[in-house]
């Protein structure tokens, strides 16, 4: 039986909004499907907390076996409140994490399902993916989140080193898993490419990627798997995925 790929997150890794794509529906390219299955679970409007609380996560796990892999990125939706304000309408949600990598936990009573929930950090759910999917003996990758169109002076874009980025890579660390920085790397393609040509890889004001858009964050992430001193998935690559440049080559 082939080892499988699982890749969660939010919308910006798979959504199902017309003239958006996120870079887990681009990434088969670079695998070869006779090695390697990918399977890209990553929900719209999720964070690293609701992504779990929805039993989205469980689903995986009934389904993860030993020698899979698991990469996640979560981190745009976790910045919203950890708990709504009444009055509640349909597109309110309570997804927001505590943000640090810390045991640090609050107990509310979630105004959309009127049940108390006690609410972690946004490391802790990360490195619970982590250790429980290395139960189940998968292979763990965290990826800090993709870069918002955001520039400094029209020649830098906004990092997220010292947050969600710095969170993800302590989580990371703190778990075992590999981490990736998939923010730094997007990022100086961005400025490598100038903000005119960016401009026109985003469907939205600056979050969602066009499918242009999510090839190239596809092709950033094998980018940094192949800068990895042991990169585990670089047996199912395939031949265009070998070719990608490592960090902090250029993605052209």
């Amino acid at each position: 039986m082939l080892p499988t790929l699982w890749i969660i997150g939010d919308s910006t890794v798979r959504t199902t909004t017309e003239g958006q794509e996120g870079w887990g529906d681009e990434i088969g390219l670079y695998f070869d499907g006779s090695k390697i299955k990918i399977k890209n679970s990553a929900v719209g409007g999720r964070s690293s907390r609701t992504f779990l609380t929805e039993g989205r996560w469980d689903e995986i796990l009934s389904q993860l076996k030993s020698g899979d892999f698991v990469m996640m990125q979560f981190g745009h939706n976790d910045a919203s409140p950890i708990n709504e304000e009444p009055p509640v309408n349909k597109d309110t949600r309570s997804r927001g994490t505590i943000q640090n990598n810390s045991e640090e936990t609050v107990d509310i009573i979630n105004v959309l399902t009127e049940k108390p929930e006690t609410v972690h950090s946004y490391g802790w759910y990360l490195r619970n993916y982590v250790s429980t999917a290395k139960s189940k003996g998968a292979e763990t990758i965290i990826c800090s989140s993709v870069p918002r169109k955001k520039w400094v002076d029209d020649k830098a874009v906004v990092r997220i080193n010292d947050t969600w980025g710095f969170w993800a890579r302590q989580a990371a660390d703190a778990s075992g898993a590999l981490f990736i920085d998939l923010n730094e790397v997007i990022c100086c393609e961005y400025q490598r490419l100038g903000k005119e040509k960016v401009e026109e890889l985003f469907a939205d004001y600056e979050v969602h990627t066009t499918p242009r858009g999510a090839k190239i964050n596809a092709k950033a992430v094998i980018s940094a798997l192949n800068s990895l001193a042991d990169n585990p998935l670089k047996f199912g690559l395939s031949e265009a995925g070998v070719s990608v440049p490592a960090f902090p080559g250029s993605l052209a």
